[in-house]
Formats: C-alpha cells, structure tokens, sequence
C-alpha cells in the first residue's frame, strides 16, 4: 500500500529555516533605518523625512533608551504604543516600525517583529530595493504566527517585488495546506510548477513528492494521479513509478479489466512489486481467457521471488494455464478469421485482438482493436486502451500517445499514465509539462 513518501519535505522549508534565522535577531536588519537625527554619519545626502514635532519629542527618550550601554528592551517595548500614538507621517511610522521589529528581535518576539516589519511595509516609505526582502519577512512571520491568509498576501508581494519564487511560491502552498484548503494549495503548486517549466526552469522536487503526499492523505483522487504523473514524467524512477500505480490501485475503484491494463502497465515498467500484484494480475487476467499472459507473469514473479511457486494456488493456476496455451493458440487463426468477416461480432473482435495482446502479438491486437472500434456494441474506452498498449509494445508511440488522449470516464486515469510510459520510452529523459485537466469522472 502506497504510504507517504520518504524523506518528503515541505515546498519552503529552507526559505522558512533561513528566513526565521534572520528574523530571530536584528544582525542583518541595520538597512531599517532609524531617524535621521540618530544617524551620526551619512556617506550620501538622503532627502528629508518628513517627522511630525508630536513624533520627535516622544521618540527622544525612546532614543535615549535604546541607546543605553544595557538597554531594557521589555521596558522598551512597553512605551512603544505611546510613542506610536505620537506618529503622524509615513516617516514617523517606517522609521518606529524599524523600532518594533529590532526590539521583537532582541526580546524573541515574533509578533512584535511583525507589528513592525508591517507597519513599515503600510507606510509606503520601503525602498523599491527592499520591498522584496521586507514582504519575506513579513510573509514569513506572519507564516510562524499562523495568520496563512496575511502570509499569503505578503508572499506573493514578495514574489512580484522580485523574490525567488522557486521557494516562496512553495511556501504558499503550505498556508493553504495549514488551513486544511489542500485542493487550493495542490492548484496553486501546480500552477507553479507549471509555470517553472513553461518557463525552462527547474522544478523542486520536494514540491512533487509534498502534493503528492498531501493529495493520496486526502484522499483527493484526481490530485493524487496528477501528481503521480508529474512524478514519473520529471523524476522517473521504479518507486515513482510503483507508487503510481498503486495510488490509482488504492484511490480509484476499479473493476477488473480496468486493474489488469493498470497492471500491464506495472509489468511494463517492472514495478510489480509483490504478492498482491501478482495475484491480483493472475485474477483479473483469468487463465481461462488469458493463458498464454498468466503463464508469462507468473513465472516472472517466481523469478524475482515475489511469489513462491510451490504454493498450491500458484501451482494450480499455474498449471491450468499452461495446459491451455497450446490448444488456444492452435485455435488462433480461425478465430482470427471469423472475426475479419464483415458481420462479426464486436464480442468477437475484442476477444481476438485480446487474445494476441495475451500473446505478445501486439500488431494483430492493434488490427482488431481498430476494427472494434468501428463495431456497434463495442467497450470503446476499454478497446482504445488496449489499442493503445498495442501500439506502446510496437514502440508505436506518437500513435499510442494519441490513442490515450481519447480515453475518457474511468479509464483515463489509466491511460494518463500510460501515455507518460510511452513518453519514458520514447524520449527518457523528457520531462513532460503537469497537467491541470481533471481525469477521474
């Protein structure tokens, strides 16, 4: 049973580490001015700040305070109000709002820090060169406070100001996360990720494995596969792949020929993975119906160990099949030529194109796939599925890929990730863009 992913972080983490470091202390905020009468030296003239009189006379003993060889910051911050009473200018604020934060920093008061990080922010006197680094922190400490929706906003100001969105955009996420909102933060990670890529830049993948995780605890199907899918389609690998499969497997209920051609695809990408695949593959395959295939797969999973073969059901399944093998392929072309004929059939047609899919004999398969489509009567979302994995096994697939784009209902989960196999197959290394469309009706 698919479980959450290992190691898996959350979007941000290190831009949240690094940013509560430099809020935790004023080392690294001497740029929040202080009054242009406290500053002692000025290697550029700088315009005049407009200070209100009212603003002066409360912040020299406020200066006088701060100033001493041991300042009392908690007595400091209990005449703050007052002293914010007195403002009355954009300067007057930005330049108290510096105060509040520096103070927040010494007494480790995150909520002082960001009564003043804000108040500078509302004054309107940040310089163009710090509002990026001014909404961070904001963004951030109010991130640490739990007020997600003023995060948020502060974030995103951050990010139009010219911060790195790789990682913010990944922390704004986890406020809607927070807020138990998932559906709106996977959106708005997805967007993000969507971005970065049109973009040519690089996706975290910290960011996929996060909505990944977040999605399959939710129990929200539709976000779970698409994440899965951007999963192997950016960072393929067999646990990607496996879990894969088996998000769809535990989230979706399907019937069994829709779990045999999920788990043809496992077998594909060698992600069969124990017991319960197997079994589950050998159940909904049917050795009446598919010998030849239930044969095939179960001395694989003898092979690599996943299933013993001494064990009765294995034994007996095992041998039911394969003393069917002969006399169904023997059959093979008859079958296949009743189906050709003009008043076959759909029944028949599918069963004939199955029956050399079950075989390996993937170009006949597509010849009757096809012809089924053209039937009345016919399964169609099931026969371009298989017509699809016709095609992948031929290495058909540009074709293969089209024919999954028409998949709709409950089987297009499956064929997405089908179509991201056909990707991997063709082009290994390629990435392909995450997708907003919703496939799970």
């Amino acid at each position: 049973m698919f479980k959450p992913l290992r190691n898996t972080r959350r979007p941000g983490a290190n831009v949240a580490l690094a940013i509560a470091l430099m809020c935790g202390t004023a080392i690294g905020v001497t740029a929040l001015e202080a009054p242009a009468h406290a500053q002692k030296k000025k290697k550029e003239k700088a315009a005049k700040p407009d200070y209100s009189d009212g603003f002066i006379a409360a912040y020299k003993p406020l200066e006088t305070s701060l100033n001493a060889d041991a300042p009392d910051y908690s007595a400091i911050k209990a005449t703050l109000p007052g002293v914010l009473a007195a403002a009355q200018t954009p300067d007057d604020k930005y330049v108290l709002g510096g105060i509040y934060f520096n103070v927040g920093a010494q007494l480790q008061e995150q909520a002082t820090q960001f009564e003043g990080v804000k108040m500078m922010l509302e004054s309107g006197k940040t310089s163009a060169d710090k509002l990026a680094s001014y909404n961070t922190i904001a963004g951030q400490l109010s991130y640490n406070l739990q007020n997600y929706d003023a995060s948020r906003t502060y974030l995103e100001r951050a990010i139009e100001a010219g911060a790195d969105g790789n990682s913010l955009a990944g922390l704004i996420s986890e406020t809607y996360f927070n807020e138990g909102r998932n559906a709106e933060g996977l959106n708005y990670l997805r967007n993000a990720i969507n971005a970065r890529q049109s973009a040519g830049l690089e996706v975290d993948e910290g960011w996929i494995k996060r909505g990944l995780s977040v999605a399959y605890q939710a129990n929200l199907a539709n976000d779970a596969v698409l994440y899965s899918i951007m999963y192997v389609n950016m960072f393929p690998s067999e646990s990607a792949w496996s879990d894969a499969v088996a998000i769809q497997r535990n989230l979706l209920q399907y019937q069994p020929q829709e779990t045999l051609d999920l788990l043809r695809l496992a077998r594909r990408a060698d992600v069969l993975r124990d017991q319960r695949d197997y079994f589950d593959y050998v159940d909904a395959a049917d050795f009446r119906r598919l010998p030849g295939e239930v044969v095939a797969v179960l001395a694989e999973g003898v092979a690599d160990g996943s299933i013993d073969g001494t064990d009765p059901y294995v034994a007996e399944v095992r041998g039911n099949a394969s003393k069917r093998v002969a006399a169904d392929r023997s059959e093979l072309p008859k079958l296949a030529a009743d189906a050709r004929k003009a008043g076959a059939s759909s029944t028949l047609v599918m069963a004939t194109g199955d029956a050399y899919l079950n075989y390996g004999e993937a170009a006949l398969a597509e010849e009757f796939y096809t012809m089924a489509l053209a039937k009345e009567g016919t399964d169609t979302q099931r026969a371009l599925t298989r017509l699809g994995i016709a095609q992948v096994d031929q290495g058909k697939t540009a074709e293969a890929k089209a024919t999954f784009a028409k998949v709709q209902g409950d089987r297009k989960a499956i064929a997405l990730l089908w179509d991201a196999y056909a990707d991997s197959i063709a082009t290994p290394t390629a990435a392909a863009t995450a997708t907003d469309e919703q496939p799970v009706t």
